[in-house]
This record gives structure tokens, C-alpha cells and sequence, in this order.
């Protein structure tokens, strides 16, 4: 397994680093930042700071993904997931959570929103071409096979 050295820079009003929670983790856990609890309506997107600024090395990526406990418990989610923190950011990191439940969800200090997953990333050249090679799939999309 690749280690890479991820720098961190905690704002004040940070909660704690992120950290893998077991041995074989692939995701950080990513905490609330809030001043005070957030309610999340349902339907509703909300940006939750983290208070957290990172310096990825380039060739990797930041993702943002949810925490299944909050999903199957409560609903909760990131809309854009896996959310992309690139390495040339130095932003604060905000999770965008979503409540896809029917009942308001409040987030709290401290509280366990996210995970980050550091994961390689390659860069495409792109070949503009008028024929692209053929496959026995074709242009078969959405549920071609019938599932």
C-alpha cells in the first residue's frame, strides 16, 4: 500500500484531524466544524466547513464521500459524491451534505460527516478523432441489457 504525505492546516475553529478509524480503512473521517448545530431539512443541501485546509500532491485527489451510518440511519448524504478536492486547492474543506429522509437532520460539532479517501488520478490527452472503434456493445446505454 502507497503511503502519501498529506500536509493539514486546522483552522481554530477545526474540531480534529482526520483519521482512519480501523487497520484497513480506506477513508479519514472528516468532522463538523460548526459553531453551533445545523439543522438539515429534508430536501435540503447544506455546506458544512470542516475546518480543515490540505495540500495534496499532485498525480492525487481528495474524495468526499458519506458515512453509510448516516445513510442508512438518518438519510444523509453527499449529493456530489465522491465530491473532488484537487490538489492545487487550499480552501477550506465543506462537505456538502444532503437530507434525502423526511425528517430534519441536525449536525453537530464534532460529529463524524464524511469520509476522505486520497486516491491517484491520471491526466488524459484527448484525441479528437471521427470514428471511434467498434464494440459488440455499441451505443448501448441506459439498461440495454434489460435490467
Amino acid at each position: 500500500m502507497e503511503r502519501v504525505v498529506i500536509r493539514i492546516s486546522m483552522e481554530p475553529h477545526a474540531v480534529e484531524a482526520p483519521a482512519y478509524q480501523t487497520e484497513h480503512a480506506a477513508g479519514m473521517d472528516l468532522h463538523a466544524a460548526v459553531e453551533r448545530d445545523v439543522t438539515i431539512e429534508p430536501g435540503e443541501v447544506v455546506p458544512v466547513p470542516t475546518g480543515l485546509r490540505l495540500e495534496i500532491p499532485p498525480g492525487f485527489e481528495g474524495q468526499i464521500r458519506g458515512r453509510s451510518g448516516l445513510a442508512a440511519k438518518h438519510a444523509i448524504g453527499v449529493p456530489n459524491a465522491p465530491g473532488t478536492i484537487d490538489a492545487d486547492y487550499r480552501g477550506e474543506v465543506k462537505v456538502l451534505l444532503v437530507n434525502w429522509g423526511r425528517a430534519p437532520f441536525t449536525v453537530r460539532r464534532g460529529e463524524r460527516i464524511a469520509q476522505l479517501v486520497i486516491a491517484p488520478v491520471a491526466r488524459a490527452s484527448l484525441d479528437i478523432v471521427t470514428e471511434l472503434s467498434a464494440t459488440a456493445r455499441g451505443d448501448g446505454g441506459f439498461g440495454h441489457t434489460g435490467r
